[in-house]
Order: C-alpha cells, then sequence, then structure tokens
C-alpha cells in the first residue's frame, strides 16, 4: 500500500494542480475541452518523449549521471538530448490548441504551455518513481522537477502568446524556447545528474523562479485587465491587495527595461570596468564571510560530499555569502557612479561573472555548471541592490 501512494501521491500532485488551473480560467475564452486536451496530449507525447530518451541513453552508453559518465558526458546527454526533447514534446502538445483563432493574448500561451507541462510531469514522475520504488531522495527529485516543467515552458508559451499578436518587430520565441532549453538543462541536471546533496543548489533556483513568476504574472495583470469573458487574470484579492499596499513592490518590467537602456548618454565605461572589480572584491569578501562563519560553527568545509544531503549543508553558507555580496556591490556601484539607469552596474556585474566563470574553468572546472546556474540570480540581486542604491 505505501509503495503504491510513494509514486501515487507525486503523479497525481500535477493533476491537482491542473485542476486548479482549469477552474480558475475562463471557459468563455478558454474552452476547458481544449485545456484538458492539452492535457492529455502533454501526458502522451511525454510518454513518447521518454521513451526515445531511453533508447538513446541505451544506445549511446550515455545518461545524464555525472557519476555515471562523467561531467561532460551528463552536460552533452541533457542538453542535446533529454531537454530539447522534453521541451519540443510540451511545444507540440500546446500547439494545436495555439493554432485556435481565439488564442490572441500571452495569457492564453502561458495557460495552454501550463497545461502540457502539468501533463508532461505527471507521466515523468510515474516513470522516475516506479523505476526507484525506494529512497526518499527520488521522492524529492520528482517534487522538485515538477515547478521547472511549469516555470520553463510558461516562458515560452509566453512568447507564443505574444507572437500569435502579430505586432512584434523581432520573434521572440525561438529566444525564449532556446533560453528554455538551457535553463531546464541546468536545474535538471542538479536535480537528476548529481548527487543527493546538489539539490541544495536548487534552492536559490526555486526562489529566484517564485519572484520572477510573481512579477511576470503582475505584468500580465497590469497589460492585459481583467474583463469578463475574457478569460484573463483576475484582479487580486482584498488581502493580496492589503499586503501589496505594506509590502514594497518590485519595479514593474517596462520600468526595469527602461533603466536598462541608455538614450541620452554614453555609457560610463570606467564605471563598468570599476563596477566589475567592486563585484569581484565583493565575491571573494562574500566567500570569505561564508568561511568565517564556518569556523565560527564549528563546521569543517572538507568533509562537504555532494552524495550526501547532511555533508553538503555547509555549502550553503558559502552560497549565502556569495549571492549576499550582488545586491550589496551593485547598491555601491550607482551610489558611487550616481547614474539613474541600471545600466552600468548591471554591465559590471556580467564582467565580472564572465571573468569568474573563466577563471573557475581553469581553476576548478567541475564548478563552472554551478556557476553558470547562480549568474542569473547574481545579477537579479545586483540589478535589485542598484535599483534601490541609483541617483
Amino acid at each position: 500500500m505505501l509503495a503504491t501512494l510513494r509514486w501515487l501521491i507525486p503523479t497525481t500532485l500535477p493533476a491537482i494542480f491542473f485542476a486548479l488551473l482549469a477552474i480558475r480560467t475562463d471557459p468563455r475564452r478558454e474552452p476547458r475541452w481544449l485545456v484538458v486536451t492539452t492535457f492529455f496530449l502533454g501526458a502522451i507525447l511525454a510518454s513518447a518523449s521518454l521513451f526515445v530518451i531511453r533508447r538513446a541513453a541505451e544506445l549511446t552508453s550515455i545518461d545524464l549521471r555525472a557519476a555515471a559518465v562523467g561531467e561532460s558526458g551528463g552536460l552533452v546527454f541533457l542538453f542535446f538530448v533529454v531537454a530539447p526533447v522534453q521541451e519540443a514534446s510540451k511545444v507540440a502538445a500546446s500547439w494545436p490548441a495555439l493554432l485556435f483563432k481565439h488564442v490572441d493574448e500571452p495569457y492564453d500561451g502561458v495557460v495552454y504551455a501550463a497545461a502540457a507541462a502539468l501533463g508532461f510531469a505527471a507521466v515523468e514522475n510515474w516513470f522516475v518513481l516506479r523505476a526507484h520504488p525506494t529512497g526518499a531522495i527520488w521522492l524529492a527529485r520528482a517534487l522538485l522537477a515538477l515547478p521547472s516543467h511549469v516555470f520553463f515552458a510558461c516562458l515560452w508559451g509566453y512568447a507564443l502568446g505574444r507572437a500569435k499578436q502579430g505586432r512584434l518587430r523581432i520573434p521572440i520565441f525561438p529566444a525564449a524556447f532556446v533560453a528554455a532549453i538551457a535553463a531546464r538543462g541546468l536545474y535538471a541536471y542538479f536535480v537528476y545528474g548529481r548527487g543527493p546533496g546538489a539539490l541544495l543548489a536548487v534552492s536559490p533556483l526555486l526562489a529566484a523562479m517564485g519572484v520572477v513568476a510573481w512579477i511576470l504574472a503582475r505584468d500580465l495583470r497590469e497589460r492585459f485587465p481583467f474583463a469578463p469573458g475574457r478569460g484573463l487574470l483576475p484582479p487580486s484579492s482584498r488581502r493580496w491587495a492589503r499586503l501589496s499596499a505594506v509590502a514594497p513592490q518590485p519595479p514593474s518590467l517596462s520600468a526595469v527595461r527602461e533603466a536598462l537602456t541608455r538614450a541620452d548618454e554614453p555609457v560610463k565605461i570606467g564605471w563598468v570596468a570599476l563596477g566589475a572589480l567592486v563585484t569581484l572584491g565583493g565575491i571573494v569578501t562574500g566567500l570569505a564571510a561564508g568561511v568565517v562563519a564556518s569556523h565560527l560553527l564549528h563546521i569543517d568545509l572538507s568533509t562537504v560530499d555532494e552524495h550526501e544531503v547532511t555533508a553538503a549543508a555547509p555549502v550553503l553558507l558559502l552560497g549565502v555569502g556569495l549571492l549576499a555580496a550582488f545586491p550589496m556591490s551593485g547598491w555601491l556601484i550607482a551610489r558611487a557612479a550616481g547614474v539613474r539607469t541600471l545600466l552600468e552596474p548591471a554591465l559590471a556585474t556580467v564582467l565580472a561573472l564572465v571573468l569568474a566563470i573563466v577563471g573557475l574553468g581553469f581553476a576548478a572546472p567541475s564548478a563552472v555548471v554551478f556557476a553558470l546556474a547562480l549568474s542569473p540570480i547574481a545579477w537579479l540581486l545586483s540589478c535589485a541592490g542598484a535599483w534601490i542604491g541609483r541617483g
């Protein structure tokens, strides 16, 4: 009985989320039968894609586990087989719904992409947990994989919805699809390709995905106000409105986009270079603070082992110290340069991250993947600090 519940509950969890999605959509705008069909198409194509991936692994003797095939072998299989096949199957599942003429808003693309992703996740969880009938770590992996399926599918779903409007000068779906493949590949590498301790690296990624999803949902609500019969995002509840009035709100996407452009004066290259040095100094200071904190707490960093969750936990101290350096450096750059935009701090952070990743490539190649995964979060934190500190 317990063995059955072990794989049944994580399998039905995506279906529960899908039921909530179907209930909240307006049937006059998003026909329930079409949303349900998209969910089942996602499940059917998930079975097909998982079969293709398994056959590819058997024919090439490569899979995504770094411990079995090495760092490079696992990454190659993930980025060139697993992630593209999975995302392409979700696109194929949502494509019939997106051909309907009433699908003409970004929110429409998000709904059908999410439905396809939830159907995919339900089948994947079933296969994964049936193949690994014991071990709590596989339950954690299945549950942690679920939000990534939905989040990254919604990125290209939003792009498809924008493309249906027919007013874009530059197509954004190809870029969004490639970005979803890259991000999904990195995320899956930590969840399935590394040891159990690597799951700790997923926590900042989950937090970043939650913040980005909140900002994008708010942007959709502001750009496409709710109207009866249109099936768009409903207005915020009274409780949410009270919370928004008390808590500081992040800037809108349009405000950030405007702050990242410079049309009236040239970029201050000197401040970009100096800001990169400040950011690199912040990285070193943050890591040093993590080491000092570990020493004060009597934590031995030499015992870190990614194959044990408890043995890998001390790395969180280093990660917290490292990520905390970015908002501080962004704030310092913005205050010192006296800029009203985010361009100089953002470029400085990009330059510092590139230099740091290149340095890691020579000193510790295995850490490059972790640095690449955390780079977008570090950049967002730096921009957040610069937004607060700008003149």
